[in-house]
């Protein structure tokens, strides 16, 4: 039996050729990922710029409790935006979270394979529905045949709007949610299931706590894609560029990315008194600012609670 030959290390470094060619690659992946961080920067140093221009020269009296979000004639009652988007996001969770977590919880532990293999990339098809499709399914289908019946308008409102978001975000719910659900090892199915324990109890009592940061994970992206979704809310939110303060969900009202939308649209777009255009930036300033906490807070959740196995 022969003896092993040592190795040097001159044979295991790269040849020279190859090693320019790895240096060639890696630059031009740096060169890549600095341009989307300077891009990023100039999008953010725009935002800032801009928003201070409007947060230096505003009275910030008329900024709170005024009669509502008219900025043609220089009221801009923050309240009237926030709270219209807070309901259509909570209306649209009411949808998505039950329907989208079912929908992963049957996929992930009830679906036979052939069964899955049909339902998923049925089920993604609706995330690539164009949003301004589902604006007017909401508009033309949902109020008067949903939120009419229960007490709403016929017309845009802020329900209608929800629900259209709410269905817009099923696909991400359950997506997310699904994956975290089948990461979950299957020695922990299989001990629950050695225990006597019946499939639903498996499912509650040991799947979905083990992926209780991916379920969560899911909610704020969930979260985060309901505030900023744009085009079902200034279809089906029964609102134009301005609107009283409101906080049923039955009436019309205007959301922020509604807001900038219809501020920024039209043949007389951002015209109207002075801080008209800035108010703009300071309305994207405020959204940029919401799913950035939303997102710190899910990332610091996700982190206390992952479980690794």
């Amino acid at each position: 039996m022969s003896s092993p030959v040592p190795i040097t290390i001159e044979q295991l470094e790269t040849p020279g050729r190859r090693h320019a060619r790895e240096i060639i690659i890696k630059g031009a992946a740096f060169l890549a990922a600095l341009v989307s961080v300077l891009i990023s920067v100039l999008i953010v140093f725009s935002l800032f710029r801009e928003a201070w221009t409007f947060m230096s020269q505003i009275e910030w009296a008329k900024t709170w409790g005024e009669i509502g979000w008219f900025p043609r004639r220089g009221i801009y009652d923050v309240p009237t935006l926030l709270v219209s988007s807070l309901i259509v996001t909570a209306v649209a969770m009411i949808v998505a979270m039950p329907i989208g977590l079912g929908a992963a919880i049957y996929l992930s532990e009830y679906a036979k394979p052939k069964v899955r293999k049909i339902l998923k990339p049925t089920l993604e098809i609706l995330a690539g529905i164009p949003s301004v499709v589902l604006g007017f399914f909401a508009l033309t289908f949902l109020a008067p045949n949903v939120v009419a019946r229960i007490g709403g308008d016929a017309g845009g409102s802020l329900m209608a709007a929800g629900m259209g978001v709410g269905i817009l975000s099923i696909p991400l719910v359950a997506s997310i949610s699904e994956d975290a659900m089948r990461s979950v090892p299957r020695e922990l199915r299989e001990a629950s299931a050695g225990l006597g324990a019946r499939k639903v109890t498996t499912t509650t009592r040991v799947v979905l706590p083990a992926a209780v940061s991916g379920l969560v994970a899911a909610f704020i992206v969930a979260v985060s894609r309901a505030i900023g979704e744009t085009m079902v809310v200034f279809l089906a939110g029964g609102a134009t560029d301005a609107a009283i303060f409101n906080s049923s969900p039955f009436d019309g009202g205007l959301t922020m990315t509604a807001a900038m939308a219809s501020l920024a649209s039209g043949t007389d777009s951002v015209v109207g008194e002075g801080l008209t255009f800035q108010s703009l930036y300071f309305v994207g300033l405020m959204l940029f600012l919401i799913t950035l906490v939303l997102n710190i807070i899910g990332n610091s959740f996700v982190a206390r609670v992952r479980e690794k196995y």
